[in-house]
């Protein structure tokens, strides 16, 4: 909901139990008034007088009040905005107007003029997280260059102890939460790698004391796909603000000629009173209901071949996994890696998208129609954004790729990164996916990322650092255009695991890989900390062999695997062929529970019970009167008993049937006996039922 000032110069916008507020001064500074619990319009109003302090020297009145501060000016904080021209450097705007669309989506926006710079502030309210963008306009007769064009500023109240959460991390060890307090200056984290990365998520949360269900908790999280940067920062005064964007320098992002104009990513935030699990309960119910398509749908449980056999694939290889698969309830067969061009090693092919003759020879459509006909979905592997040197692509057009004139090129698992920004690149990569999708009835497509820019030039470009930007704008228009050419094929974001996980890539994603480690004891800690900022509707997980070899070597039970795994959407990625009877047995049996619970589990409200420290680690799962626990026991010490859990969000006046024991509970269930019976040792796990009776 929108209201506004009688004098029009006062805007608040209320979800279901946050307000947020901005006012314009008569002399056109716009000011961040508040941003917490709902409040009224008179409230709003009534914090305006004394906003701005008395004047001290070597400082300024704006600095951490200023809602979207730019370069220029009485201003030394970190600015959101950074435009030069020919002449000059700095924005120096005055207010235009605003409009609100008052029959849709309640959007407000407030629109800016610098000269010929137009610049329009996007603000919409969706339940209680605060969408926020900016668009930038040249309606000059001169270039305008763009050094920084941050979506939003966030302030945050004034208040002593603050505390930062981010999630960090690596290739295999993505998502890790880290809480640590504030100190004055700037906390900087984000990407200069040309994709989100596998070194920190974009989202952080800051907090005063908050538990995992109980205080304050204010997070920020970016939708976008390519280089990013979040700067924390906490100012001489201790006000503290947050800005962040695409591009992790202001070396420039774009050059706008006349009439040409940008749109930021969006910055969303949100603000919960409900503690770290309240806020990321409403981050997952936001992306399930504005951002994730169709995440009404329940994903299927998929098979993946990948681990399974590598680059040496065939036809009839792939068709007896399939078999296997559909044995255990499989719904969705992948072919991984290797099944196209000269690809037999990660040395060659990448570029190439045809099906190998060789391993293929009536192409995939075969293959597909055989898994259609065992009762499964047919999916394959893509890396389109990517070649190899030994491709017949790179032998046509080496100019494709990015490099910088002189320099030798880079290559990282062999391989190089196409230049995505060229209409050429991108008219290429459409042709060859849709003649693929048009040729072979495939349901689903794994869109890989196996490497960072690291040399991003474009010789002959007038201005070459577009590309960071113009290749995420163009990956995006290439997935939009297939999903609507292809509206029933399903994508899921890859990126060597965690590497592209963010709001942006997850509007036009149906799911994504969470991370190439598959060890169910590592998967507790990285899925804990992905929980913190998305739902489990889009968190593959996948159940592999054991021991680990692809990573530890550790040894685990089919048992702790697959519950570890059923968290989020779960896979099969293992050596079916290798697996015994009794192991293909009792992963049906773990394949059809997970059916079972899965609307559960990807739809319900997420609770996480216990931390991945050591000893029990479990999460709970809420939808309507069924409840789900997935409790993992890492080690036993000192004979200890298991110990119990008090579950949350249920109704405190009904009851509750367990249905692994039959016993029935109250409402403020503490769970024992369920609990003890199914988990019997070190990295041992159980999944516990409840319906309300």
């Amino acid at each position: 909901m929108l209201e506004i000032a009688g004098n029009g110069r006062t805007w608040l916008l209320s979800g279901p139990s946050s307000g947020y507020a901005v006012h314009l001064t008569d002399d056109d500074v716009l000011l961040h008034l508040h941003w917490g619990p709902r409040i009224s319009l008179a409230a709003a109003e009534s914090l305006v007088p004394g906003l701005l302090p008395p004047y001290r020297p070597f400082e300024s009145g704006l600095d951490g009040r200023e809602e979207y501060p730019v370069e220029g000016g009485a201003r030394f904080v970190r600015p959101a905005l950074s435009v030069r021209t020919a002449e000059r450097r700095g924005t120096e705007w005055h207010f235009e107007g605003h409009e609100h669309d008052a029959s849709g989506d309640g959007e407000l926006r407030l629109r800016f003029r610098d000269g010929g710079l137009a610049i329009t502030l996007h603000y919409r309210m969706r339940d209680d997280v605060v969408e926020r963008w900016v668009t930038l306009g040249n309606e000059g007769g001169e270039p305008l260059e763009l050094l920084r064009a941050d979506p939003a500023t966030w302030t945050l109240p004034e208040r002593e102890d603050w505390r930062l959460s981010q999630l960090h991390g690596r290739w295999a060890a993505e998502s890790r939460l880290a809480r640590t307090p504030l100190t004055y200056g700037d906390k900087i984290i984000g990407s200069r790698r040309g994709h989100t990365g596998h070194q920190h998520l974009p989202w952080v949360a800051l907090d005063t004391g908050a538990d995992e269900e109980h205080g304050e908790v204010y997070g920020c999280a970016l939708a976008w796909s390519g280089s990013w940067r979040i700067a924390v920062a906490q100012l001489p005064d201790a006000r503290v603000q947050i800005t962040g964007g695409a591009g992790y320098d202001d070396s420039g992002l774009l050059l706008l000629e006349p009439g040409e104009s940008y749109t930021t990513p969006v910055f969303a935030g949100l603000w919960s009173d409900g503690g770290f699990g309240g806020a990321s309960r409403a981050w997952h119910a936001y992306q399930r209901a504005y951002v994730v398509p169709d995440a009404e749908r329940d994903r299927p449980v998929l098979f993946n071949s990948w681990e399974a056999t590598h680059f040496d694939i065939t036809e009839e290889q792939q068709s007896l996994l399939a078999r296997r698969a559909a044995a255990i309830g499989v719904e969705l067969f992948v072919v991984d890696d290797g099944w196209f061009g000269s690809r037999t090693s990660d040395r060659a092919g990448l570029g190439d998208w045809r099906p190998n003759p060789d391993r293929f020879p009536g192409g995939l459509k075969p293959l597909a129609d055989y898994v259609h006909a065992l009762g499964m979905q047919f999916g394959i592997w893509v890396e389109p954004e990517m070649v190899n040197p030994d491709s017949d692509l790179y032998r046509a057009h080496p100019d494709w790729v990015q490099f910088q004139p002189g320099r030798r090129r880079t290559e990282f698992r062999n391989q190089l990164v196409l230049n995505l920004a060229r209409e050429d690149v991108q008219e290429y990569l459409w042709e060859q996916l849709d003649d693929l999708l048009a040729s072979t009835p495939v349901d689903y497509v794994k869109w890989d990322f196996n490497r960072c820019f690291t040399d991003a030039g474009w010789p002959g470009e007038p201005y070459p650092q577009r590309l960071w930007v113009d290749h995420v704008r163009s990956f995006y228009t290439l997935l939009d255009r297939l999903r609507s050419a292809y509206p029933d094929v399903a994508f899921e974001s890859c990126s060597g695991g965690g590497g592209r996980i963010d709001l942006g890539v997850m509007s036009r994603t149906d799911q994504v890989w969470t991370s190439d480690n598959t060890d169910p004891l590592d998967r507790l800690e990285i899925q804990h900390g992905f929980s913190q900022i998305h739902p489990a509707r889009v968190m593959a997980a996948w159940v592999t062999d054991s021991p680990n070899i692809q990573l530890n070597h550790r040894a685990s039970s089919l048992r702790f695997r697959f519950v570890s795994a059923m968290a989020g959407v779960l896979g099969v990625g293992g050596h079916l062929s290798d697996w015994s009877e009794e192991e293909l047995a009792e992963a049906r049996g773990w394949v059809e529970l997970y059916k079972e619970i899965r609307p559960v589990v990807q739809r319900g409200g997420q609770y996480r019970l216990r931390p991945p420290e050591g000893g029990l680690s479990a999460v709970q799962y809420s939808l309507g009167d069924e409840t789900v626990v997935l409790a993992c026991l890492q080690a036993q010490r000192y004979g200890e008993r298991v110990p119990a859990l008090r579950l949350r969000g249920l109704d405190p006046a009904a009851s509750y049937e367990c249905r692994e024991t039959g016993e029935v509970h109250p409402g403020a269930v503490l769970l024992h006996h369920g609990l003890r019976t199914g988990l019997q040792g070190d990295l041992d796990a159980t999944v516990v039922r409840l319906r309300r009776i």
